[in-house]
């Protein structure tokens, strides 16, 4: 169990979908840092600190990313492909989040390392439970790499 704030990442294009995933964090009262991207692009901006995230310099990475596969310049898979292969930022959790049902991308994203495969629910309050269950097991329950989370 991790007793340091994680920050909890979000890679989604989808502006609605990422409205709602941010209305059930806050609907779960997560207290945890929420920040999203858009792409894959941004998301490997992000993690390496260049660009418009070299502001982030020295802090600790996200202790999950919550992951779409179906994203504009850099998809999902792709991204978790060079994310996995990168021995800096290979050990951070990624639980796809995503609308595929299809059993390829299910076999295929495991086979990248991905953590945990989840179909975005259809309802509001489908979300919510997901975000929820999600939030138990990766904040209060999973330890953690010491590099996800701030030290005080």
């Amino acid at each position: 169990m991790s007793s340091f704030p994680i920050t909890i990442l979000v890679a989604d294009d989808d502006p609605d979908d990422r409205m709602m995933i941010e209305e059930a964090f806050e609907e779960n009262r997560v207290v945890n840092a929420v920040e999203f991207v858009e792409d894959g692009e941004q998301l490997m901006a992000y993690l390496r600190r260049e660009g418009d995230y070299a502001h982030l310099a020295g802090r600790p990475y996200p202790g999950i990313i919550l992951l779409d596969l179906n994203m504009p310049r850099k998809d999902g898979r792709e991204a978790l492909k060079e994310l996995k292969a990168d021995p800096d930022l290979c050990r951070i959790p990624v639980v796809v989040l995503t609308t595929s049902q299809a059993e390829e991308d299910i076999v295929r994203t495991y086979g990248l390392g991905v953590s945990s495969f989840v179909t975005k629910p259809v309802s509001f309050e489908g979300l919510v439970e997901a975000i929820k269950v999600i939030c138990q097991y990766w904040i209060q329950i999973v330890a953690l790499p010491p590099e996800c989370s701030y030290r005080q």
